[in-house]
């Protein structure tokens, strides 16, 4: 694959890695609450992202990032902005199933268009424009409400859903400007920095958050490791991956073909949570389809 192409090879594993995680996140919404589960995905993803980044350190570099004013400020917003996105989405699956809920979340694209022109200037090309068009309209087809309405069909849930993509467009959009401030550094080694770094503010504000306010949730974290474990693994997959797609072409560009996980959402939504597709969910899969197929063709 060129090296130009990467990004397309980092999406579709950071989607892949980002859907188990977000299984193993919603199966402990119940037992530790949405901020407990929040947490998870932050607190046990650091040991791997540092991990990651001294294997890249010794192995690859052999000397430190060099970090400024600008990096640090990115990255703060990114992992606040994240925590928030993620807060969001996972009270949002509380209302509705797995795979609506990941579609509400998956309007980043076009919103991560938007910010990502106005922060850091990132201009799209026509066909790019038509692709997150077309991929949006499809995830707003498979997610909307029925006029029926019933329980599970409250606008509650469509609110957090897209309030969350604001938040995770806006994380992408600090991440990516915070790789792109990192000098003296390779792009594997400026995405991975960038990527460890948020996971670390993360990990310690939501620790410190919850050992002054909830402590019966921290010590419940730890009594639920061994999937926290898996959660936090894949979960540092899915953002060494997504950090190193940032590095290489616009967030717009990234979220919109990271729009594959709404396809594997699918797929693990039958196979283990026992939720069924409609048709008008599978009308909207195709529009994802279509944009991602005029994405990599553009």
């Amino acid at each position: 694959m060129p090296f130009a192409s990467l990004w397309i090879a980092f999406t579709i594993a950071a989607a892949a890695s980002q859907t188990v995680r977000n299984a193993m996140q919603r199966s402990l919404v119940t037992t530790l609450g949405t901020v407990g589960a929040t947490h998870v995905r932050f607190l046990f993803g650091v040991p791997f992202a540092l991990v990651f980044f001294a294997i890249i350190l010794g192995v690859a570099e052999g000397r430190w990032p060099q970090f400024h004013l600008q990096t640090w400020a990115f990255a703060a917003e990114g992992a606040v902005t994240q925590i928030i996105a993620t807060a969001l989405m996972l009270a949002a699956m509380r209302d509705r199933s797995f795979v609506v809920t990941i579609a509400y979340t998956k309007t980043e694209a076009v919103q991560a268009a938007v910010f990502g022109l106005a922060v850091l200037g990132d201009h799209l090309s026509v066909m790019t424009a038509v692709a997150i068009t077309i991929s949006t309209f499809g995830v707003m087809l498979m997610s909307w409400p029925k006029a029926d309405g019933g329980p599970k069909q409250s606008w509650k849930p469509v609110a957090l859903g897209l309030l969350s993509g604001a938040f995770f467009a806006l994380s992408a959009i600090g991440y990516r400007g915070g790789i792109l401030s990192v000098t003296d550094a390779s792009f594997v080694m400026a995405a991975t920095s960038v990527m460890t770094t948020g996971l670390l503010m993360q990990s310690i504000s939501l620790s410190i958050y919850l050992g002054v306010f909830h402590r019966p949730t921290l010590r419940a974290i730890f009594a639920e490791w061994k999937p926290s474990l898996i959660a936090g693994f894949t979960g540092a997959l899915a953002s060494e991956f997504w950090f190193l797609a940032f590095a290489l072409t616009t967030a717009a560009k990234v979220r919109t073909l990271g729009l594959v996980e709404v396809l594997f959402a699918q797929f693990v939504s039958r196979r283990f949570l026992n939720e069924g597709a409609k048709a008008r969910e599978i009308a909207g899969i195709g529009l994802i389809l279509v944009g991602i197929v005029l994405l990599v063709q553009g």
